[in-house]
Parts: C-alpha cells; sequence; structure tokens
C-alpha cells in the first residue's frame, strides 16, 4: 500500500490521494463540465480516489452519487476521504466492482447522469503480465470506451447523460461508442493551453436516447495541461457556479 496523504479541495472536504490513485486537472474541468444538479442521482465510473464524487459536493450536491472502481485500493482511499469529510451533502456510495458486469443492486435505468474519465491510451498487447494501479488508470486493459458506454446505457434513464473526458485522437472513438449504445452525443468542448495551441483534452457529453445535434462550445484555456493537480485549477472551479 502505497503512502496516503489528504487534499482538502474545500472546507469539509478532503480527498485521499497516494501514488497509485490520485486526480488531475482532467477531473476537475470533467466534474464542472458534468453540469450535475442538485436533486439528480450520479454515477462516477473509475472513480478512482473519489475526487468526481467529492468535487460535486462544493455546491449544489447531488442527492446521490455512485462512486465505481475495480481496484479496492481505490475504493478504500474513497471511503478514507469521506470518513475525514464533513461536508458531504449527498447519499454516497463507494462501490467496489467491475463496470463490465456492475453490481448487485444497481441502479439500473435511473440514473440522471453518469461520468467517467476513462484510461486515454488504448489497449497493448502484453500489459495484462505489468498490471500496476497507473497502467489500469491510463490503459484500456481492465475496459474500454464501448464497456464505459454500454455501463453508462444500462445505468441511465432515458433522456439521462454520459459525461466523458478523453484526448482528442480518441474523439471519434468515443462519438462511436455512444452512438451504437443509443447515447447520442449533445455537447463537445476541447481544453488547450493557449488560444494558438493544440487541444490537449475534449469534454463531451451525450444524452440517451437523444436526436442528433452537437453544440460545441468555445474553446476552453487551461493552462495546464498535464493532468496534475494545480491549486489555480481548484479554485477556479470552486468560484464557478454550478450550471
Amino acid at each position: 500500500m502505497p503512502e496516503l496523504s489528504y487534499e482538502a479541495i474545500a472546507d469539509g472536504l478532503n480527498v485521499c490521494t497516494s501514488q497509485w490513485h490520485r486526480f488531475g486537472t482532467d477531473a476537475v474541468l470533467l466534474a464542472e463540465f458534468s453540469a450535475y444538479r442538485r436533486k439528480e442521482r450520479v454515477c462516477d465510473l473509475g472513480t478512482g480516489c473519489g475526487i468526481i464524487p467529492m468535487l460535486m459536493q462544493r455546491k449544489d450536491a447531488p442527492q446521490e452519487v455512485y462512486g465505481v472502481d475495480i481496484q479496492p485500493e481505490a475504493i478504500d482511499q474513497m471511503q478514507r476521504g469521506m470518513a475525514a469529510s464533513t461536508g458531504i451533502r449527498s447519499r454516497m456510495h463507494p462501490v467496489c466492482a467491475d463496470l463490465k458486469t456492475l453490481w448487485e443492486g444497481a441502479p439500473l435505468g435511473q440514473l440522471d447522469l453518469v461520468t467517467c474519465n476513462p484510461p486515454y491510451k488504448a489497449y497493448q498487447a502484453g500489459l495484462e503480465s505489468q498490471l500496476t494501479a497507473q497502467k489500469i488508470a491510463r490503459h484500456e486493459v481492465l475496459c474500454n470506451i464501448g464497456d464505459i458506454c454500454l455501463a453508462a446505457k444500462k445505468l441511465l434513464r432515458f433522456g439521462g447523460r454520459l459525461c466523458i473526458c478523453n484526448r482528442p485522437e480518441r474523439l471519434a472513438d468515443c462519438i462511436a461508442a455512444m452512438r451504437s449504445q443509443g447515447i447520442e452525443p449533445k455537447r463537445l468542448q476541447f481544453v488547450a493551453k493557449a488560444a494558438d495551441a493544440t487541444p490537449w483534452l475534449f469534454l463531451l457529453e451525450g444524452r440517451s436516447g437523444g436526436k442528433p445535434f452537437l453544440n460545441v462550445l468555445p474553446l476552453r484555456i487551461i493552462a495546464d495541461g498535464n493532468a496534475v493537480t494545480t491549486r489555480l485549477t481548484l479554485e477556479e472551479y470552486c468560484e464557478k457556479p454550478n450550471l
């Protein structure tokens, strides 16, 4: 077990991080982009240390949030962060489960929002023999974007939303995977370090049963594209009103 530390993301909200399970700018941006609402029921797939469910506690916290991860150490960190926090407003459910099979009692067809910060790198043969927490988080070894969209389809009500982030080179894969499960891409935003820089991330929302129409939002400028936590980004997030 790696050394654990606690990062305060707001008064009364602490996230337990480690070398295995930590969070970056992409997770912060995804939580904001998801535009969660107070009365919604939400699931974060591949939750890691639980950063997205914890960020959702900042303001207008959803009614209920599931944090799902296949790695027991990740769920342990999420639980530790919850135990060290006094500002949790949602009914929080840390769940150790494989998103490809979900879990007994999963709220099938009931959720308003599913979020996922997925592995960005496509499957490469040979990775299974040297699996680490970092490889599972970064490579499509235990799940791929198709598995994520299928899990979301099972969990979402009609009209429910799936919000993901990924590297720009995976955009076509993500759109195809969403559409294969009847989840229509509705909102897209690219993120770059500067106005004239190549985007390093995209944020994509799809709606279960939605009709074709993709709204491309203005480019988002964030100086840090290295998926490393920065206090500036957290402060920017905390100052923004929930949409």
